[in-house]
């Protein structure tokens, strides 16, 4: 297959994502708990824009010609990697796919994709799509199983030559040391993390309490780069925290099918009786519970949205991924004194600055130790936009032009040359 016909399956993928939008994002919604509205308005559109993005790249990657010293030809050739091994988190079952996916066929590899065991239902609906877009049969091969025996398995292989994962840090290190001890396979991992949100003396304070509850509390908690370590300046800490407690009891829980819900539940028991775990720490570290803290409903689950003010940093939970909608407000006075502390963690996926000061901004992106800073938005993810994290929250960069370096091979062809015209 061409280059040009890989993008026209691309591009006429990403045309049924669109015309089935209803199903898949019903489908989305069954798989993680998430509510219909945030999969239908933006990660479902969001899926057909990332596979427009990589239908552009698919017949623009190339190599270079090179001058050499003495009489030979150099050229690269960027050729495709070979089997791709992709496993995706429960978390966002479809971005995941598209954002290993896309810039795997884009270059022209042949993929293995293993899904959460939680959430096996979409990437099965748009694997079908794919073929009916054109990809030919045994291109893309869609695993439902567990980690320990489906995903090990994938990392392992000697067949495969390529492996992305996204998860645990955790499950991480065991991904990275499989493919080690296999066949030295290079690996991309995008990982935990534990982000700042730095919220300055001078920033908009109502913006800021409602793009600080939007990092945390988006998609139930459960998201790698949630503003999850609220860090506000000292002179407008209070009045932060009281606006973030009433945005948090006006936030609405419940089934997620239904028009207005904020927050479905939890992806199920495990990560349910986790995160009320991390509250009991919370409230046994003498952080003060603002609100919430318990389950929500009889039923299902759900948990109370959750805010903690007075955290210190040496608690729990500020710094372990609690992956839930329970928010910590930590106090700071000084910009040396936040960037230190925002950097002491393991993790470094993401951070966010809100600021009207762009010396105080530019001090704080270059800074800290994060793979994206965003200043005065948060979460906002452009198919162009490169995600990646710094420290243990990963290895490479996905989407964007970085992306496709992970799924190619570089090539040096040097031809000697007899009495050229010109060198």
């Amino acid at each position: 297959m061409t280059a040009y016909e890989r993008s026209r399956v691309l591009l006429r993928f990403a045309d049924l994502v669109e015309k089935h939008n209803d199903e898949i994002s019903a489908l989305e919604s069954w798989n993680n708990g998430k509510p219909f509205e945030q999969a239908a308005k933006a990660e479902v559109p969001m899926l057909a824009r990332l596979f427009r993005y990589y239908a552009g790249w698919a017949d623009k990657i190339h190599g270079l010609t090179v001058p050499a010293d003495g009489n030979y030809h150099v050229q690269t050739l960027h050729e495709p990697i070979g089997v791709a091994g992709q496993i995706i988190p429960w978390n966002f079952p479809l971005l995941m796919f598209a954002w290993k996916v896309g810039p795997a066929l884009a270059c022209g590899n042949t993929i293995v994709l293993k899904t959460a065991e939680q959430t096996p239902l979409t990437a099965l609906y748009v694997g079908r799509l794919l073929l009916e877009a054109g990809l030919p049969p045994g291109v893309l091969n869609i695993v439902s199983g567990f980690g320990p025996t489906a995903g090990a398995a994938l990392a392992s292989h000697m067949d495969v030559d390529k492996l992305a994962f996204t998860g645990s840090t955790n499950t991480g290190k065991i991904v990275l040391e499989l493919a080690a001890r296999s066949n030295l396979k290079p690996v991309t991992l995008e990982l935990g993390g534990k982000s700042p949100f730095i919220v300055c003396e001078d920033a908009d304070i109502d913006h800021a309490v409602e793009l600080a509850h939007f990092a945390l509390f988006f998609n139930q908690g459960q998201c790698c780069c949630a503003g999850s370590r609220t860090f506000v300046h000292e002179s407008v800490y209070d009045e932060f925290t009281e606006k973030a407690k009433a945005r948090a009891l006006n936030r609405i829980v419940g089934d997620p099918f239904k028009k207005g819900v904020e927050q479905g539940p939890q992806i199920d028991s495990e990560q349910f009786k986790k995160i009320l775990k991390y509250i009991k720490s919370g409230v046994e570290s003498n952080a003060t519970l603002e609100c919430g803290g318990e389950r929500f409903g009889s039923k299902g689950y759900f948990i109370q949205p959750t805010v903690f003010s007075n955290v210190q940093d040496d608690m729990l939970i500020a710094q372990e991924e609690i992956f839930g909608p329970v928010q910590t407000i930590l106090k700071f006075k000084e910009i040396d004194e936040v960037i230190r502390r925002a950097n002491a963690s393991k993790y470094g996926l993401a951070a966010g600055v809100f600021t009207k000061n762009i010396d105080t901004a530019n001090t704080l992106t270059r800074a800290l130790r994060a793979g994206t800073v965003w200043v005065n938005c948060f979460d906002v993810f452009d198919a162009a936009i490169p995600f990646g994290g710094y420290k243990m929250s990963g290895i490479g960069r996905e989407k964007g032009i970085y992306s496709l370096s992970n799924y190619l091979q570089v090539k040096a062809v040097v031809t000697a040359l007899k009495k050229p015209a010109w060198l």
